[in-house]
């Protein structure tokens, strides 16, 4: 029988349901916490499968009393309660195919996200800044909170690299898709003869990270203080604020001095090395069920990309799911639902056709 697994799952929601009174009662409310969030993932699915096995039974038996039915309004009666059913069976397994894709681990997690200039020099860098406040104008529509956590000017006033955490409701969910090469083909504005340029900058979204995700021995830490810099490698600061951290037996290494606290300047380094860490985690666990599994960043350059945005025709392509709008002045306003939207159900898509 299709969806046989479920069948033990009824018995076992009631058992957590006892169990969680107890926890309260005992005053175990880290296990309270785990054991609601395990019910309230269950509870759609339980009801689900006993919908779709009420009305299985329901279909069987109108099926068996239609067979001796000689009465025409009865068995016009009969034949609609089966094609009731039959409807009902139809819509319960598709929503029990949905409920039963696995979810995202991190869902729910604020992320931590990195650009960086890639290739095509200065226009790289400007690239950059406009992909940061295009990502910050799309928090402001949402009513995310956006916090930076290290910057690096460039001269013409891009960004060699800038990272910044993004907090808010269902945060990751809208944001996950967003890692790869970004590819621009515009005019820059160093450009004296009008020609379009190809350039491109990084981006990476991390899951943010909380201690108790990723244990971090204070021995495996090479921690540096130096003064921070600024374009140019000018000063910026005239005591040893900047922080950068070398995590030993990964090879990882976090600056960041974007406050004039070096307590602060390491709280924030930390915190991006734990996302870090959770990420490396996370993709070691997906490498083991899927072979491998390609870095969001690749090489940086503009033969890699996940998405061009052409500024001559407004137009933005994503090229995972040979998505094309025309609206790339929107876009860059921090209009990125549409996009977000489309990769979210290509993907979902992807999850139901492995799951059925």
């Amino acid at each position: 029988m299709k969806f046989e697994q479920l069948e033990s799952l009824s018995g076992e929601l009631v058992d957590l349901e006892k169990s969680l009174n107890e926890l309260y009662a005992q005053g175990k409310i880290d296990d309270a916490t785990k054991v609601s969030k395990r019910i309230s993932d269950m509870r759609p699915v339980v009801e689900a499968y006993e919908t779709y096995i009420s009305s299985q039974r329901a279909l069987e038996e109108a099926k068996i009393l239609l067979e001796d039915e000689t009465d025409s309004e009865m068995r016009t009666f009969l034949n609609s309660e089966i094609e009731e059913k039959k409807a009902l069976i139809e819509n319960t397994e598709i929503l029990l195919n949905e409920l039963l894709v696995p979810k995202d681990p991190n869902d729910g997690r604020n992320v931590i996200v990195e650009i960086r200039g890639g290739e095509g020099g200065e226009e790289g860098n400007l690239w950059a800044g406009d992909l940061f406040k295009m990502y910050t104008r799309f928090a402001e529509k949402h009513g995310w909170q956006v916090e930076v956590i290290d910057a690096m000017e460039s001269e013409k006033g891009g960004y060699t690299n800038i990272s910044f955490i993004v907090k808010g409701d269902d945060v990751w969910n809208n944001w996950k898709f967003e890692g790869g090469p970004h590819r621009v083909q515009r005019v820059p504005v160093t450009e004296t003869q009008g020609r379009v340029h190809t350039s491109a900058a990084t981006v990476a979204v991390l899951p943010e990270a909380e201690e108790v995700d990723v244990q971090i021995d204070l021995n495996d830490l090479e921690i540096d203080v130096y003064r921070s810099s600024g374009p140019g490698g000018q000063s910026v600061n005239t005591t040893d604020s900047a922080v950068r951290i070398t995590h030993k037996p990964t090879g990882l290494v976090v600056s960041n001095q974007d406050q004039k606290s070096q307590i602060k300047n390491r709280e924030k380094a930390m915190k991006v090395l734990r996302s870090r860490l959770l990420q490396l985690e996370q993709e070691k666990a997906d490498a083991e069920l899927t072979q491998a599994r390609s870095s969001q960043v690749k090489g940086g350059g503009r033969g890699d990309k996940i998405r061009t945005y052409n500024y001559k025709d407004n137009r933005i392509t994503d090229h995972r799911i040979g998505l094309t709008q025309y609206n790339l002045d929107r876009v860059l306003e921090g209009d990125l639902d549409s996009v977000v939207e489309a990769l979210r159900q290509a993907e979902r898509a992807e999850q139901l056709s492995e799951s059925i």
